[in-house]
């Protein structure tokens, strides 16, 4: 889609972001009723990439990045409405442009892990989380 600009925003409102999330996939999995931690996650990211069509937010790539070993892609979210055309691809390209000797790291949603392969991700066994400090041993 041609009209779509994206652009690397300084600051994201925690309100549009959880406006985008609600109407893409990612809300199943992000803390869309606590708005104090949406606006830190805004707040806090320091590499945020949007897509949007007549000034409305379509799509965001929302990272961490230290600009040269890593970028840690967090949240990736494109309006169900115009998934298929491209949009996430576009934002993970800008993503990359802008830290071009980082390593993009990302952690994908269930029903998006067939999608990253087929845009040239490659897949990586050693990933670990941890959830709680109760949990390590």
């Amino acid at each position: 889609m041609k009209d779509i600009i994206y652009k690397v925003e300084t600051c994201l409102d925690p309100s549009e972001f959880i406006d985008v999330l609600n109407r893409s996939t990612l809300s199943e999995r992000r803390p869309i009723d606590d708005f104090e931690r949406i606006k830190k996650m805004c707040e806090n990211a320091n590499l945020i990439v949007t897509a949007r069509l007549n000034g409305k937010l379509i799509g965001v790539a929302r990272s961490i990045t230290d600009f040269s070993y890593c970028t840690y892609l967090s949240d990736l979210a494109v309006d169900t409405e115009y998934q298929r055309k491209g949009i996430g691809k576009s934002l993970i390209e800008e993503t990359k442009k802008q830290t071009p000797q980082a390593t993009l790291i990302l952690l994908s949603a269930p029903a998006a892990i067939e999608y990253y392969p087929k845009i040239g991700m490659k897949k990586h066994n050693h990933c670990f989380i941890l959830t709680d400090l109760k949990e390590l041993n």
